[in-house]
């Protein structure tokens, strides 16, 4: 029998709920959250929602990949999740000549299906090792937490270990430092891929229409997890077979309306909506403004090949979406907290909080600590991003980097040559990956770029020391393009990671020297070595300060507003939540009005031919021309419903989490939030959320008419 050891104390929750507000714990909903989802439609119990001994809908969600959320859709390990979370597998199936991202698509016998190198976890339990954690720290200062963690959680971790069954423990930190959960994950290794639409279906829009609503986006792929037969996780293996799960979906195709409940399960990645006044000036000044310019460098770099040649674009279309991804969350986040006056807002409660932490000694200095934390590291906050986002955005300089460990070993006395042999042969698959990857033409202009960029925007007081006047001695003026570009071929043309020969009489016989003169490397390390040697302490005192300022203030909050502890929910952190919510239409401004739903007809009315993002493929306009759209037409709308919105928090890591109704069944898969609301991780809008979801009805649309795959739908079990 399994039992959940959970002694979560209500007083240490982080969050107010308002409106359609929360990322719930589902193991531990308390009764006015319950209620509130009854009232809103919700018709199961609170056991059918997550059950400690018999199954219940948390049994059909899982991690997906190690940053999505997947679902079980049938008694025979059948996956729905994003096309976006399935997009480097898709990809890595691929070739020029079968190019299943390009064309789509499915396994009409399981046969059929493609290995892939995911993942998938499911939920175990939960146990709560609050005391364990705290009794391994115990004793050290605060400052001196963080190198003890990793080793204070593997001890605990360990205990739970069981590789034959792939059981494995996770620790979250809950509350900020004031809880400690254990997660017990079990891991199936082998996942195949069943069903994929076209491209032009699961990124239609593209980064034109990511963020945004109105949305026509398929964004939905398929997988099934196979186990060996005994039901255990195996290794990929033709013998293994599909794996029977504890629960799956039921999926509805009866549609919905404004209005409509919707809860929606799965892992948000992070939240940090109790952050400071001084986190907001950092992040809308210095640190979101940086990785938003420097994205949009790389991105216009890799976007001017991939559009001259399918082979690029198809090698470099998972590191792209990606990249593109978060630079229009970002650039979207700082300017709703601006619009929103959210450093306002948080310098007001903090006056309030400071107010009353008066004549307190554990509360009254918090806000004086956080000052001088953020004086301190904030001259250096620019060259972090510079180097995280910049120098290290080139693929090149990125692998280069990682050959530090391998000079460290090199350099350093007492290392076996057994050790260098094992760093060594790794870094050789490691260089295997990221040649399969690279596209120099771009990586070169990207890596002349950066190294520009850098000189120009970074204090030069930050600059790796000789760096600079090396390039300016050998190549000419440090302000002209050119320098940088005749640099970067030169790195290009000498560096023996694009050499095999080269590669094989350094790997034969390793010597630091040789790494140390590569053109490439030299680069890479300059710049890191200056950081790591310089500001990387800099930096682990800035967020270990925080991290203890932050456990405090947070504790003081809850000190400060005793009563309103039931209406509160702890902060994303990649752990299992639940949040609910409604179908429904909003006005994103004076006489703005958007509908809760797409159709069919605005895919139409978008549609470009041969448009990077806009094209279709010819059998779906026909068939949408024809409206041939079967069981999957929306009566009320006589039409093909594409995509929803609803009033559901969520974050980064619930893409592809399923949209469930009061019944339990699926109706859709959530896949992307609103521009008007990119503020979401700092502070949640009650009136301008929404949560951007395909209507699973499109889903199977697609499945059924456009691939023809007719045995997936048979497989459901469908709710009409």
């Amino acid at each position: 029998m399994k039992k959940i050891f959970v002694s979560i104390l209500l007083s240490f929750c982080l969050l107010k709920a308002s409106a359609d507000e929360g990322m719930w714990l589902p193991m531990l909903l308390g009764q006015q959250v319950y209620d509130n989802m009854v009232k809103k439609g919700l018709k199961l119990t609170k056991e059918q929602l997550y059950s400690v001994n018999g199954s219940s809908l948390k049994d059909a969600i899982l991690i997906f990949g190690g940053g999505c959320t997947g679902e079980i859709v049938s008694n025979e390990g059948l996956i729905f999740t994003n096309h976006h979370c399935g997009y480097a597998a898709i990809a890595g199936a691929s070739t020029v000549e079968h190019n299943y991202l390009e064309d789509g698509f499915y396994a009409f016998n399981k046969g059929q299906e493609i290995k892939s190198e995911l993942t998938v976890q499911f939920l175990d339990r939960i146990v709560d090792v609050t005391k364990e954690v705290e009794e391994g720290f115990k004793g050290l200062a605060w400052a001196d937490r963080a190198a003890k963690t990793q080793e204070v959680y593997k001890t605990i971790t360990d205990k739970v270990l069981d590789k034959e069954n792939g059981l494995a423990g996770r620790v979250y930190s809950m509350f900020k430092g004031n809880q400690y959960l254990m997660y017990v994950y079990k891991t199936y290794r082998d996942i195949r891929l069943v069903g994929a639409p076209p491209e032009k279906v699961g990124k239609f829009g593209g980064d034109t229409d990511n963020w945004e609503w109105p949305r026509h986006t398929g964004d939905f792929s398929i997988f099934r997890v196979y186990a060996a037969k005994d039901g255990k996780p195996a290794d990929y293996n033709e013998g293994n077979t599909p794996l029977k799960p504890k629960y799956f979906l039921p999926v509805s195709i009866k549609g919905i309306k404004d209005g409509d409940y919707a809860m929606i399960y799965g892992y948000p990645g992070s939240t940090n909506r109790y952050e400071t006044s001084y986190g907001i000036k950092l992040k809308n000044e210095i640190e979101n403004p940086s990785l938003v310019n420097l994205r949009d460098v790389r991105l216009k770099l890799m976007h001017g090949q991939m559009i001259k040649n399918p082979a690029v674009k198809l090698k470099l279309a998972s590191n792209y979406a990606g990249i593109a991804n978060y630079w229009k969350f970002y650039d979207g986040e700082t300017k709703q907290l601006i619009k929103f006056k959210t450093f306002e807002q948080k310098q007001a409660y903090e006056k309030k909080f400071a107010d009353w932490a008066k004549g307190k000694p554990e509360y009254e200095n918090i806000f004086d600590g956080y000052e001088k934390n953020y004086a301190a590291w904030t001259p250096y906050s620019k060259q972090r991003q510079y180097l995280n986002e910049g120098i290290l955005g080139s693929p090149l300089a990125a692998f280069a980097a990682s050959l530090i460990g391998i000079e460290t070993n090199l350099v350093k006395t007492g290392i076996s040559s057994a050790e260098i042999k094992k760093s060594i042969e790794a870094a050789g698959v490691i260089r295997k990956t990221f040649l399969t990857a690279e596209d120099k033409i771009s990586d070169e202009q990207i890596l002349a770029k950066m190294a520009m960029i850098f000189y120009t925007d970074i204090d030069k007081s930050q600059h790796p020391i000789g760096f600079y006047q090396s390039i300016k001695t050998s190549y000419g003026d440090l302000r002209d393009d050119e320098t940088f570009k005749k640099w970067a071929k030169d790195v290009f043309a000498q560096t023996m990671i694009f050499d095999d020969v080269k590669w094989a009489a350094f790997t034969a016989r390793p010597d630091a020297t040789v790494l140390q003169a590569d053109p490439a490397f030299a680069y890479a390390a300059a710049f890191v070595k200056n950081y790591n040697l310089k500001y990387a302490s800099l930096y682990a005192a800035f967020t270990s300060k925080n991290a203890e300022l932050g456990k405090s203030y947070l504790k003081g909050i809850m000190e400060m507003n005793p009563t309103a502890a039931s209406k509160m929910y702890p902060d994303a952190n990649f752990s299992m939540r639940v949040s609910y919510g409604n179908v429904k239409s909003y006005s994103p401004g004076n006489a703005v009005k958007y509908d809760y739903l797409t159709t069919a007809k605005g895919i139409l009315d978008k549609y470009i031919a041969g448009d990077y993002e806009f094209d279709l493929p010819a059998k779906q306009i026909e068939l949408l021309k024809k409206r041939d759209f079967g069981q999957y037409i929306d009566k009320g709308r006589n039409d093909l419903v594409i995509d929803f919105i609803t009033t559901n928090d969520i974050t980064g890591g619930n893409s592809g989490s399923p949209v469930i109704d009061g019944s339990g069944n699926l109706i859709g898969l959530a896949f992307d939030g609103n521009y008007e609301a990119l503020s979401h991780k700092i502070t949640f809008d009650k009136d301008l959320n929404r949560t951007i979801c395909v209507d699973v009805r499109y889903v199977l649309w697609c499945i059924d008419k456009l691939g023809g795959a007719k045995n997936i739908i048979n497989e459901l079990k469908l709710v009409k």
